[in-house]
C-alpha cells in the first residue's frame, strides 16, 4: 500500500467487528509511528493501549458520566468557543451526513443521543490508544502529536484495521486518569479507536467530503 493508497483509504471508522485486535499489531503500529517528526526529536506522545475487561469497563464509566450529566472538561480547548464559517457549515455537513446514513431525523433527538453514547465506547472498538503528553509542554507539541495521530492512523490502515480518532475520549480525564493509572502531570489528548470494520454497518458506508486544492491553496511567486 502507498502513502496516497493510505490517505486515502483512512476515514473514521464507527462500527467494528466483535473481533480482537492482535498485540503484534499494535506494536508494528507504534512502533513505526513513533517516526514522525517533532520539534528538536522530543518525541512528546505516550500511549496507553487499552483492551479487554478494562476497556469495557472505562467506556461504560463515561457513557454513565455522560447519561449523568457530568459536566465535560477536557484539559485543553479543542473547538473555538464560536465557530464562524465556513467552519460552522462544515461541522454541520458532517453530522447531517453520518445521521442521514443511519436514517436518524433531525427530531429524532433520542436516537441521536443514543448514538452520541457509542463514542464514549469508541463504536465497539475492540481496542483503544489514549494518548497523554507531559503538562510542561506547549502549542508546538500539540503540532507534533498530531502528525504522531495521523501516522498511527495510517498505519492502522495499513495493517487492515480501522480507526477512529476521538478526542470525546479526553473529555472525562479524571476518569480516563483513575483507570488507567495516568499521573496528573499528563495531559489526556484524545484516543483512537482500533478494529477490523463492520463493512455491512450503514454507518461505515459515507465519507465527509474535502474542498478542492483552489479553496484552501495560494500560490505565490
Amino acid at each position: 500500500m502507498t502513502v496516497e493508497e493510505a490517505l486515502i483509504k483512512r476515514k473514521s471508522v464507527r462500527s467494528f467487528l466483535k473481533k480482537e485486535v492482535e498485540i503484534e499489531k499494535i506494536k508494528k503500529i507504534l512502533d513505526k509511528a513513533k517516526h514522525a517528526p517533532s520539534g528538536t526529536n522530543i518525541q512528546p506522545w505516550k500511549a496507553y493501549v487499552v483492551s479487554g475487561q478494562k476497556q469495557i469497563d472505562l467506556t461504560e464509566k463515561m457513557v454513565q458520566a455522560f447519561r449523568s450529566g457530568k459536566e465535560e472538561k477536557m484539559e485543553y480547548q479543542y473547538y473555538p468557543k464560536f465557530f464562524k464559517e465556513p467552519f460552522k457549515h462544515r461541522r454541520r455537513e458532517t453530522g447531517l451526513l453520518l445521521y442521514s446514513a443511519i436514517d436518524i431525523k433531525r427530531e429524532e433527538k433520542e436516537k441521536m443521543k443514543a448514538q452520541w453514547e457509542e463514542n464514549y465506547r469508541s463504536f465497539g472498538a475492540p481496542t483503544v490508544i489514549y494518548f497523554t503528553m507531559d503538562k510542561s509542554l506547549e502549542t508546538g507539541s500539540y503540532l507534533d502529536y498530531g502528525m504522531f495521530i495521523q501516522s498511527v492512523a495510517l498505519m492502522a490502515t495499513e495493517v487492515g484495521l480501522g480507526s477512529c480518532i476521538q478526542a470525546v475520549l479526553a473529555q472525562y480525564p479524571d476518569i480516563v486518569r483513575e483507570e488507567l493509572g495516568i499521573k496528573e502531570d499528563e495531559t489526556v489528548i484524545c484516543g483512537i479507536a482500533l478494529g477490523y470494520e463492520d463493512e455491512d454497518h450503514k454507518i461505515n458506508s459515507y465519507r465527509t467530503p474535502r474542498v478542492e486544492l483552489e479553496e484552501f491553496v495560494t500560490f505565490v511567486e
